[in-house]
């Protein structure tokens, strides 16, 4: 199998100005390197996954963050700039930091048995990371291209790709 590709909560509520936990100006500079490798890998034959952040109105996650990607608010939807090939992917609804907890992605991916996987998104130190890290946990080959991942603080955003480089294995490109 060729690779597979897992987009990262590209959503509204972290995306665009406005959102609930908005990443900011700088964050929105992935949008096109992402659209861009999104299109090489499809071209190439990977297959797409977006995850989508997408919490109950009382999700204990609230606790911490405040309340985003509430189901039917819009948050939860896609960024315009991606959507139509989001609309060709598969999706993994999630409702905390890895694309792993409490989804079907393990099973789908463990038929599917692919040579390399492919994350970027947001956010590098929090859901980017621990879905690397759910993928490493698993064995997976994981490449994550810097130019594609974002996050709220530079500082943790530079932590978090040392750490999937030097702890968990990944291969980090475009740096």
């Amino acid at each position: 199998m060729a690779n597979v590709v897992i987009v990262v909560d590209m959503q509204k509520g972290f995306m665009e100005p406005g959102g609930t936990l908005f990443c900011g100006e700088e964050a929105r500079r992935i949008i096109a390197p992402v659209r861009a490798r999104v299109e090489r890998e499809k071209a190439a034959g990977a297959r797409l996954y977006f995850t989508q952040d997408t919490h109950e109105p009382d999700d204990a996650e609230f606790k911490m963050f405040p309340p985003h990607c509430v189901a039917g608010s819009g948050e939860e939807e896609i960024i315009d700039e991606l959507a139509d090939l989001a609309s060709e992917a598969r999706r993994v609804v999630k409702r905390r930091y890895s694309a792993f907890f409490e989804t079907d992605l393990a099973e789908q991916l463990e038929q599917l048995r692919p040579e390399r996987v492919v994350v970027m998104g947001d956010c590098t130190d929090i859901c980017v990371l621990h879905t690397v890290a759910g993928l490493r946990n698993r064995d997976y080959e994981v490449e994550v291209p810097a130019d594609c991942v974002a996050s709220f603080d530079p500082r943790q955003h530079e932590w978090a790709l040392d750490h999937m480089e030097k702890i968990l294995g990944a291969r980090v490109t475009n740096r």
